[in-house]
């Protein structure tokens, strides 16, 4: 039997409960135990640390899929939403209600993501299922010039093609991350052809602005919030005083620069 993704009702029903945890929890939190208020205790320290693990595993869905590893593409798809709800709230528990520094932009980030994701899965999904279905004006025959220079792109991806991956067909032919790891010259020469056709008959601009862009601000956040943990990992590992700004430290750390 095949494993059926989120529907609309349960991603909604997820989406909610999590948003009310994190308010429950700011809400909850001056009747907590000091441990669970103070910035960088064991308690919130892990918290962070098993936040930040799920809120990793969209990233690894990500490689997974253009690695082209993903024999469960549905599956990594409800884990990744699962894990990104788990580890939001877990952040936000890390974050002690310290909102007015750097590291709360992290989760900023995060409910950005969340709000692009459940747009693009409630709304944004039926639009591309019309768009798909339809034939936009944007698509119709290119004058002659245009022809002519999309005949010699084309030309070129079938060349390089026949190095990068010679078993491969032009017309449903896309780099995946194992085509950048063996040959990243060639798949970077490819990736730049299959962008300038696609700027030519202009798919992004015929897709509309949401449907065009949608996905490349949500990869752009995700790569970001993945970056801002790296960051902010180093910094209270090796630079805890700074981090600290005088003030005690009371997490686990190497070095207190």
């Amino acid at each position: 039997m095949q494993r059926q993704d989120f529907s609309d009702t349960k991603l909604l029903r997820l989406m909610a409960a999590a948003a009310l945890a994190i308010a429950a929890w700011f809400v909850a939190r001056q009747w907590l135990p000091e441990p669970w208020r103070m910035p960088g205790s064991p308690a919130l320290y892990l918290a962070g640390v098993a936040g930040a693990a799920l809120l990793l595993v969209p990233a690894a869905f990500a490689l997974a899929k253009r690695g082209g590893s993903s024999r469960d593409p549905v599956g990594w798809f409800n884990a990744h939403i699962v894990c990104s709800s788990l580890g939001a709230v877990l952040i936000a528990v890390h974050s002690a209600g310290y909102l007015r520094r750097a590291p709360a932009l992290l989760l900023l980030a995060i409910l950005a993501l969340a709000a692009l994701g459940v747009w693009a899965r409630v709304r944004g999904s039926r639009r591309m299922a019309a768009t798909f279905a339809s034939k936009a004006p944007a698509f119709a025959v290119p004058d002659p010039a245009t022809r002519e220079r999309l005949k010699a792109v084309i030309s070129a991806k079938r060349r390089l093609l026949a190095d990068l991956d010679p078993q491969a067909q032009e017309g449903t032919f896309s780099v995946t991350l194992a085509h950048w790891l063996r040959a990243p010259r060639l798949a970077a020469a490819y990736h730049r052809l299959a962008r300038e056709e696609a700027a030519m008959l202009g798919t992004r601009r015929a897709a509309g602005l949401q449907q065009g862009w949608w996905r490349p601000v949500h990869m752009a956040l995700a790569w970001i919030f993945v970056a801002g943990v790296a960051v902010h990992v180093v910094t209270v590992t090796f630079f805890a005083g700074y981090v600290a700004d005088g003030g005690p430290i009371n997490w686990w750390h190497l070095a207190a620069w």
